[in-house]
């Protein structure tokens, strides 16, 4: 057995943690880039926080999920503003920003000299300016992960700038943050945070630390979505889903992702679709068609007793079998009214370059076992009908 553990330097979980950024800001520096989604509004108490702490701000707002344009806009800004660190106050797309931006204001050359399969896949040479994570939606734990996700429109694809260097200073999750979030941005984020809790316990680099990480988060996660996407300012339930996220985001750094995760980035990459969104349409077909695939060419593989422990924590039932997992995730799929991916415009004539994309993600490589491009094609394919898709 061999692992690794490595995260941000600081995690500051609770609710009004908020209010400690400006003194935190302020130990790593003077001139702050602020990345935020597109309501700038949602920054006040931030920027209220720093200014009293003697932090001047330059502001950067993210439309949509972030594209390699996007970060150069940041960097660029940041250069000539002079800024000495960075925060990102968001979703997963200001965070990635943020977090990208940071890396290429000490690093020199162009953003595509570091990303893999679409770059050059260089290292970074140079720790990243000082970065603060702080999360305003409960999904993508990207506070705590050691990669930007960023898309490349010319080659529709999603693509990571990865890094062990690229881990957040402090990382400081307040789970009343998520407090205004809309249904749909609870419903989509709170399915990414169960599927990087899924998949990274089923995958081939689970180890001990992980699963820890995925029996709480998943413990939490699975009676909490609901409660929260009913009732937004439902204050257990949004900690309770703050918390699976933060431990979602420290698997999958830890443990990999799996199928889902390969197929949402070229999905993503290619269509205006939410990656929370994708994965939650992508995720109920993934685990049926790894049932099936481990049951006929790995019958003792021990992903399969892990599916059987998956559905006893989803459905809260001691007897719980792996099918009653599957079902479990369908029910609530169709329950948060997640579009299938025919919503986004994926059509049939789409799945192959799809399938082909997806078989070289690096998170495929961390299925539990190698699936088919049939295989693939056929998780694609029911995933663009919906949830009760065969």
């Amino acid at each position: 057995m061999r692992f690794e553990f490595a995260t941000p330097t600081r995690i500051i979980f609770g609710p009004g943690t908020l209010q400690e950024a400006g003194p935190l800001a302020r130990a790593f520096g003077t001139r702050a880039l602020v990345v935020t989604g597109r309501t700038l509004d949602r920054a006040a108490r931030l920027l209220d926080g720093l200014r009293q702490n003697g932090v001047w701000t330059a502001r950067f707002s993210v439309c949509g999920e972030p594209d390699l344009a996007t970060v150069e806009q940041a960097t660029t800004l940041a250069r000539s503003e002079g800024c000495d660190l960075v925060i990102g106050l968001g979703g997963g797309s200001a965070l990635d920003t943020a977090k990208a931006t940071a890396a290429l204001l000490t690093n020199g050359g162009d953003l595509l000299d570091y990303l893999e399969v679409i770059g050059r896949g260089r290292a970074l040479s140079l720790p990243p300016a000082p970065f603060l994570a702080i999360p305003t939606t409960a999904g993508t734990g990207t506070e705590v992960t050691r990669n930007a996700v960023l898309a490349s429109p010319q080659h529709r694809v999603k693509v990571s700038l990865r890094s062990p260097l690229l881990a957040a200073r402090v990382a400081l999750v307040d789970p009343e943050l998520t407090y205004d979030c809309p249904p749909a941005v609870t419903a989509a984020s709170g399915m990414d945070a169960l599927t990087q809790l899924i998949e990274p316990f089923v995958s081939c680099r689970a180890n001990p630390m992980t699963d820890a990480w995925c029996a709480e988060g998943l413990r939490r996660g699975a009676g909490a979505l609901r409660t929260a996407f009913a009732d937004a300012r439902h204050p257990a339930a949004r900690a309770d889903m703050a918390l699976a996220s933060l431990f979602s985001g420290l698997a999958l750094a830890h443990a990999g992702a799996g199928a889902a995760h390969g197929l949402a980035g070229p999905i993503g990459g290619s269509f205006p679709a939410p990656h929370g969104a994708v994965c939650a349409a992508l995720l109920p077909h993934v685990m049926a068609v790894n049932l099936r695939a481990l049951r006929q060419r790995q019958p003792d593989h021990p992903a399969l007793g892990r599916y059987g422990q998956l559905a006893r924590w989803l459905t809260g039932q001691p007897d719980a079998q792996a099918e009653d997992g599957v079902a479990w995730v369908r029910r609530l799929v169709s329950d948060l009214r997640i579009q299938p991916l025919s919503a986004y415009g994926v059509t049939a004539a789409d799945i192959p370059a799809l399938v082909q994309q997806a078989s070289r993600a690096s998170s495929t490589k961390a299925n539990p076992i190698v699936l088919t491009t049939d295989e693939l094609a056929e998780i694609v394919t029911a995933a663009r009908a919906g949830p009760g898709a065969a």
